[in-house]
């Protein structure tokens, strides 16, 4: 199993459980029969194979709605499950050698520490200073777990996720707010690869977002496709 795989279903989990809603492993996947917070998924496939056994485990999902699977190796077809393609995208990773250069922004940066900051931070990330939180704040107590606040005193222009599981660092939830410097994300992978030290950085990311990072450094992995169950 690829160990960004592995670190972005567990990734999803600690999403889950800061909303006292925890997944589960078995069978190859990384499953969740309850309603995940916005943007997360319900399972997420592990394995390349067992095709048979996963549509199994998806069926066994009895979930109102509309809810997402990562098909992880885009190597599932759910089209005549009641699923509609939402995405693909690819996996990318940046090796701890790689260089990363960039002029520098003059912005400073931190680590989200308190309640009120992640509610902020989550404010510039998603556009919407209002509704539903993604992100509650019993995750600044996930370790491994670290939110990046760049430039801005009351909320952040630039900021991302940094996850450390499977022995990689995900990177995930990254932004630049309209007018910040490109140098942010640069800025970023440095504040990352200090609080990681010599680990490996690997995400996922689709169209010109993937090329921006692949800029930096980030070379790309294999597919992956997001389905979306249809309402009905």
């Amino acid at each position: 199993m690829s160990p960004a795989i592995r670190n972005n279903a567990e990734w999803c989990d600690a999403v889950c459980r800061a909303h006292s809603r925890p997944g589960r492993f078995e069978h190859g996947l990384w499953l969740n029969p309850a309603p995940v917070p916005a943007f997360y998924p319900n399972a997420v496939t592990l394995t390349a194979d067992g095709h048979e056994a996963t549509l199994q485990a998806l069926g066994h999902l009895r979930l109102p709605g509309r809810w997402g699977v990562k098909d992880s190796f885009a190597t599932l077809d759910l089209s005549a499950h009641g699923f509609g393609l939402l995405f693909e995208a690819r996996w990318m990773h940046l090796e701890p050698t790689a260089p990363v250069t960039a002029e520098k922004s003059g912005m400073a940066w931190r680590t989200v520490r308190t309640p009120e900051e992640l509610e902020a931070w989550e404010a510039a990330w998603s556009g919407q200073p209002e509704g539903a939180r993604v992100f509650p704040p019993a995750l600044l107590q996930e370790e491994g777990v670290a939110f990046f606040w760049g430039g801005g005193e009351s909320r952040p222009l630039a900021g991302g996720i940094a996850s450390f599981a499977s022995g990689v660092v995900g990177l995930s939830n990254t932004f630049r707010v309209a007018g910040a410097p490109a140098a942010l994300d640069a800025e970023l992978l440095a504040r990352i690869r200090s609080r990681f030290p010599g680990q490996r950085v690997v995400g996922y990311e689709r169209g010109e977002a993937l090329e921006a990072w692949r800029a930096l450094g980030f070379e790309a992995g294999g597919p992956l496709r997001v389905w979306l169950k249809e309402e009905g």
